[in-house]
């Protein structure tokens, strides 16, 4: 199959809750998206006008493609894909959920979409015996569930086991909502997964602090096994998934050859075409593996800021400002790795530390790092180009600290420091502070931080 032919069909063979942008692209250049679809017999639906008439009766219609174990084939679970009423114009997931946005109804959307896939994942008899991997946003995390679809939901999370997609956009768009969104599914007994993991630098430079329990190869890995660029990504999920346990899974798997391919790259479970294709769920169950040796464990949320975190750990030193700059800004070229982007956080106390030479710096970094970002009292939205800024209070505890921490697939390293509070000269200023390349403690620095940061 040659690319072009497969390009033409991933949009149908990968359908999903939450469009790829790519695809979004791809549909509206031929037309595709909008445009009403006859039904099985040739005719238009007319029983849904608008977007709100399909949300408001919950004609969610899902279908399930077989996750499979890459050494033998054999059910693990199954991803549920979403399609919207047949003969509609919202038919295809991408323009259901365009049109959601477009009035404003995403998150209601997806909660429909979960709650029908859970009644029609418990239909057929499913249970914990077999994955479920549902695709979600952050919003809909962050929205009250509608009372209507509640008891869907509550008995899906009960009976299922499940495991919730985070996409590649939310990851770009709202790093703070991801992490919380990840933690409260976690506390209701679902498993994560972060998907198209190596499609956007992002993915890869926030996969350690999401510690995803299943890291999802995006296909045009598959498809490339020969770049550089598949090599550094591959190579970076296989370490991740090396130190905390997680599972690879490959998607896009149409031949035998992908399959090998997958196989190579640490995959243990896949899909595509080659395994099975999205359809309804048979009526009779498979045998599948038993869940734990597909989820590991819940991931511990930090509290406190990262000094309170680190100086726990790791007995503080103490030493001027001037004597911390060397080490910060030695932190902050790490920062510069255009071949792994890495995630790179800074507290300043307040914004008037932030210099027209720093901000300049730090916009530097944000042209090839995953993520920047600058907190301190006063900031703003966008402190610098690229930089995500987070403005604090003026009796925020963090107020008191100076933090450089640096997370990458690879390299981390944290410098925390706390104020004493000296009134003398700016680079006679005295911190006690915590240098760590220990990427467990730099995690949970980052972690912590990250909290500070609006959506």
């Amino acid at each position: 199959m040659t690319e072009t032919s497969y390009a033409e069909r991933a949009a149908d063979s990968t359908l999903r809750l939450v469009p790829r942008p790519g695809s979004i692209a791809a549909q509206a250049r031929s037309g595709a998206v909008g445009a009403a679809r006859p039904d099985s017999r040739g005719r238009a639906n007319t029983r849904f006008p608008t977007i709100d008439a399909v949300i408001d009766a919950r004609a969610i219609f899902p279908m399930f493609q077989p996750l499979v174990r890459a050494e033998d084939r054999a059910l693990i679970g199954y991803e549920a894909l979403s399609r919207g009423p047949q003969g509609t114009p919202w038919e295809s997931p991408i323009a259901l959920f365009e049109a959601a946005a477009e009035v404003g109804r995403v998150a209601e959307l997806d909660w429909a979409c979960r709650a029908r896939i859970g009644r029609a994942a418990i239909a057929a008899g499913l249970d914990r015996t077999t994955a479920l991997f549902v695709n979600a946003e952050p919003p809909a995390a962050a929205t009250a569930c509608p009372d209507d679809l509640l008891p869907a939901i509550r008995e899906a999370e009960r009976r299922l086991h499940l495991v919730v997609e985070m996409t590649e956009r939310s990851i770009a768009d709202d790093p703070a909502g991801l992490l919380t969104a990840a933690s409260a599914l976690r506390a209701a007994g679902c498993g994560i997964a972060l998907d198209d993991v190596g499609a956007i630098p992002a993915s890869l430079a926030l996969m350690p602090l999401l510690d995803p329990d299943v890291i999802k190869l995006d296909m045009h890995l598959i498809r490339r096994p020969d770049d550089l660029e598949t090599a550094r990504v591959v190579n970076s999920v296989i370490a991740q998934a090396e130190r905390s346990g997680a599972a690879i899974l490959a998607e896009g798997i149409e031949t035998a050859a992908h399959l090998a391919t997958a196989r190579t790259m640490g995959a243990s479970i896949v899909q595509g075409w080659l395994t099975g294709r999205p359809a309804a769920l048979p009526t009779e169950g498979a045998p599948s593996l038993p869940p734990e040796r597909l989820y590991r464990r819940v991931v511990e949320d930090p509290t406190g800021t990262p000094f309170d975190l680190l100086s726990a750990c790791r007995p503080p030193h103490r030493a001027t400002k001037s004597a911390l700059l060397t080490i910060s800004k030695y932190l902050e070229t790490k920062g510069l790795d255009s071949e792994e982007p890495p995630v790179v956080l800074a507290c300043f106390q307040h914004d008037r530390n932030l210099s027209p030479t720093t901000r300049a710096r730090f916009a530097t970094l944000a042209e090839s790092a995953g993520l920047v970002a600058a907190i301190g009292e006063g900031v703003s939205a966008e402190p610098a180009p690229g930089v995500r800024g987070a403005g604090l209070e003026t009796h925020d505890p963090l107020t008191r600290e100076w933090n450089v921490v640096i997370v990458g697939p690879h390299f981390a390293g944290a410098l925390v420091a706390r104020d004493l509070g000296d009134t003398g000269p700016e680079g006679e200023r005295r911190f006690d502070y915590v240098l760590t390349y220990e990427r467990s403690l730099v995690l949970r620095a980052a972690r912590s931080l990250v909290r500070w940061l609006a959506p």
